[in-house]
């Protein structure tokens, strides 16, 4: 079974130091978060932070949970947070120092505990890893869906030291600002550097730097070129300040003043922020990174430079190798000033290839902007989901057992009463907490309409007096959905509206059609199965009142709905020839639409599949069955017979149609998000299909549909919630979702109940060899559950 549709990419979290801490990590996450928010402003993003102090920093409201690195329980707790906040996917920024533990270990704690897809950015791939580094390394690639490189010799790596399937690797460069190709004249008078040849280097302070190469070389270019200034721009690093104060700063400056270059080497001991970034980068002719370290796999600095279409010298680290290729920057070997002097001489002297090199740099940095990084993130949180949602799916697959599906528990009835004020039923809940933002529906007041009434039928039946006590306050709730009918009915239009909000206003006029044969539903059951002559002399008024619109509906599940509740107020006043007469038009234009739309391989009433489908062919078989209609029988049986082969898994449980795209005529199923509803719209038909063949193989197309709310489903997890007597609203192709409204706790209360009074009427046929063939419990007193 194919996996053809995952949902809409809504929340993005990304993880990493963040702004205003001091460091490379906290720009890149700030950069990225903010590009990715500028161009899919419909998405939500969110900030995780890494502290690596006590007090943490002051940040902005993007920040929605802070981790302090060295406590190994704020990452289970970070875990949590995104879980609950229901995070569509996680960008984590990896760098070995950043995180708790040998080798930054704790982030593997996260990583173990989250449910979202995550795609994971490495900023340090080394060449020669010591086993504890390789591990981690390893095992982040591992738990993530995809991981993300800024250089193809980290691609490489990854591959082959880390065995990292190439195909899980996406290479995308680092995101620079985007600024225009400028002469440095142009901003050097801000800095008082008019007239000047300005050589710049910028980034956070620290020995690996290799400054004191670049200082060391200066007084040979300034005997040649007097008017040069070498800006040193950045502060310190705060890990370096907390081990070492500004030692290695003070050793720069004793330097500077030895060889007499005062004049010519100006520090600027500030983190500055992006303006001010953007004019320092303008003003330099010359761009020196002659860091020290071999294996730097990235450079935020570099990156900045070469896109901002600066002349660039280098000392040979792979990033550097790579980002100045093809002429687009001079590298030098490792701690060579003498090679540092002559390759400012020679770019500082030949002013046609210094622009030559500075327009490579920039027409190359064109796809390393922002926005065009944002979309190659975009695309690989995609394909991070698709895979995640793919693998998670045949995982759940191989997984489901037999033994996982839980026994039908003991019906609760307590979370109806939760969503019952002295209005009528909440449509919704937040969780198992009723959500009086969403307020009500004439919908939902018609099913639990329907339970009150079934209800009635369990009088006498209970095994202790709490629950008779139960069954009895959920009856007497029928008058209270009853008067929200009534109420919900404008005369004027002689339809039902449907939506009302928590103070009592109605949104709209006129409701759907579906929403108005809900409600003649709900008033046909009272008056075939009710014992309550209050209830019974409302509903005949308000059904006679409400029947005649249905004759101008369009949808065929408006007329099922209708024909449900029509096919039960005939079972009390079979003689009424004007119900008989809208029943028989409403069959023939099923009839009708079936023929029209039927095909070998299509034996269905439309062109696609949608919602609560199986009271399509139910209605048929029930007429049928009353008056003795052959070929309304035969085409409830053959469409029923197919929608449940659709709906079949592999291994043999039910997988209902999802709404995130139903299935197309001609395109493939779209299996999630699948709804309680669809299983109770199933396991009626087929129980009504079982009545009329006696075929037992329809039996247990129900038990299985019934099995789906107790774990025997894609995703082997129960949606019954034991503690408050709720159904989850469904499943996600990765997860439940975890809210128990209405719709779905009617839907799983309906399925007890007609199972129930099927296994009363029909008790000698579901025995096999003196054994109930039923494949669960029905329903228990607590007494008797334990």
């Amino acid at each position: 079974m194919e996996i053809n549709s995952i949902p809409d990419l809504k929340r993005v979290a990304f993880i990493g130091n963040y702004l205003p801490r001091q460091c490379g990590i906290a720009t890149f996450t700030t950069d990225l978060s903010d590009a990715f928010t500028e161009q899919f402003p419909d998405i939500q993003s969110m900030v995780i932070a890494m502290n690596d102090t006590i007090e943490g920093y002051t940040y902005c409201d993007k920040v929605r949970y802070e981790i302090r690195e060295s406590n190994l329980f704020d990452y289970e707790r970070a875990a949590n947070f995104l879980n609950q906040h229901s995070v569509d996917a996680i960008s984590l920024q990896h760098e070995y120092g950043i995180f708790g533990g040998q080798w930054g270990k704790y982030i593997l704690t996260l990583l173990r505990n989250v449910s979202a897809p995550v795609v994971t950015t490495f900023h340090t791939v080394l060449e020669k890893p010591t086993p504890e580094q390789l591990e981690t390394l390893r095992e982040v690639a591992r738990l993530s869906n995809r991981v993300v490189v800024m250089s193809e010799h980290s691609r490489r790596d990854l591959q082959a030291i880390y065995g990292v399937p190439e195909h899980k690797i996406d290479f995308i460069p680092h995101g620079v600002h985007d600024v225009p190709f400028v002469d440095p004249g142009f901003h050097k008078d801000k800095f008082g550097a008019e007239g000047r040849f300005v050589i710049m280097t910028f980034g956070l302070l620290s020995r690996n730097k290799g400054l004191e190469y670049v200082i060391e070389a200066l007084p040979e270019v300034v005997k040649h070129h007097p008017q040069l200034t070498y800006l040193i721009l950045g502060a310190t690093h705060p890990h370096v300040v907390a081990h070492e104060g500004e030692a290695y700063r003070d050793s720069l400056k004793a330097r500077v003043r030895e060889l007499g270059l005062e004049e010519n080497v100006l520090f600027y001991d500030q983190f500055v922020d992006l303006k001010d970034l953007k004019e320092f980068i303008g003003a330099g002719d010359i761009y020196i990174t002659p860091y020290l370290d071999p294996e730097q796999v990235v450079s935020g600095t570099l990156a900045y430079t070469v896109s901002a279409g600066k002349a660039v010298i280098s000392t040979p680290y792979r990033y550097a190798k790579e980002l100045l290729a093809d002429e687009r920057g001079i590298l030098v070997p490792f701690r060579d000033s003498k090679a540092i002097s002559e390759s400012i001489l020679h770019l500082l002297e030949n002013e046609a290839e210094r622009d030559a090199m500075r327009k490579r740099a920039y027409m190359y940095g064109r796809n390393m902007i922002w926005p065009v990084v944002a979309q190659s993130y975009r695309e690989s949180f995609d394909r991070a989901r698709q895979q995640h949602f793919s693998e998670h799916y045949l995982m759940t697959v191989d997984s489901v057992t037999e033994e996982r599906v839980e026994e039908a528990p003991v019906m609760k009835l307590d979370h109806i009463e939760r969503l019952t004020d002295g209005t009528g039923m909440y449509q919704h809940a937040v969780y198992s907490v009723p959500n009086y933002d969403e307020g009500y529906t004439t919908d939902d007041n018609a099913r639990a309409l329907i339970v009150s009434v079934q209800l009635e039928e369990l009088t006498g039946l209970a095994q202790t007096e709490a629950e008779q006590q139960s069954i009895a306050h959920v009856q007497e709730l029928g008058h209270r959905y009853l008067a929200f009918l009534w109420h919900a009915f404008n005369q004027e239009k002689g339809r039902f509206r449907n939506f009302m909000d928590y103070n009592r206003q109605w949104l709209e006029e006129v409701g759907s059609e579906d929403s108005h044969g809900r409600s003649l539903w709900a008033l046909g059951a009272v008056l075939a199965r009710s014992k309550r002559a209050g209830l019974q002399g409302m509903a005949v008024r308000l059904f006679e009142e409400a029947l005649p619109a249905v004759l101008e509906f369009i949808s065929p599940r408006a007329w099922a709905f209708s024909l449900l509740g029509i096919q039960h107020y005939l079972r009390r006043f079979p003689g009424d020839r004007a119900v008989l007469s809208v029943q028989n038009t409403l069959v023939q234009k099923l009839i009708d639409l079936y023929q029209a739309n039927r095909s070998e391989n299509w034996p269905w009433f439309e062109d696609i599949v949608t919602y609560c489908n199986p009271v399509l062919p139910q209605v048929l078989l029930r007429h049928g069955q009353a008056n003795n209609d052959e070929q309304a029988i035969a085409i409830g049986l053959e469409s029923l017979t197919w929608l449940v082969k659709i709906q079949q898994s592999e291994r043999g449980w039910f997988m209902p149609i999802g709404n995130q795209g139903f299935y197309p005529k001609e395109g493939q199923i779209s299996y999630f998000d699948q709804q309680p509803v669809e299983v109770y719209s199933l396991l009626s038909a087929c129980l009504d299909a079982f009545r009329i063949t006696g075929d037992i193989g329809w039996y247990d197309c129900t038990t299985q549909a019934f099995e789906w709310f107790f774990g025997r489903n894609a995703l082997g997890v129960s949606l019954y919630d034991k503690a408050t007597g709720g159904c989850r609203d469904g499943l996600h192709i990765d997860r439940l979702n975890e809210n128990q409204g209405a719709e779905s706790t009617l839907s799983l209360v309906q399925s007890m109940l007609e199972m129930q009074q099927f296994a009363r009427e029909h008790e000698d046929r579901l025995r096999v060899n003196g054994k109930r063939r039923a494949s669960f419990v029905l329903v228990q007193s607590p007494r008797t559950a334990r």
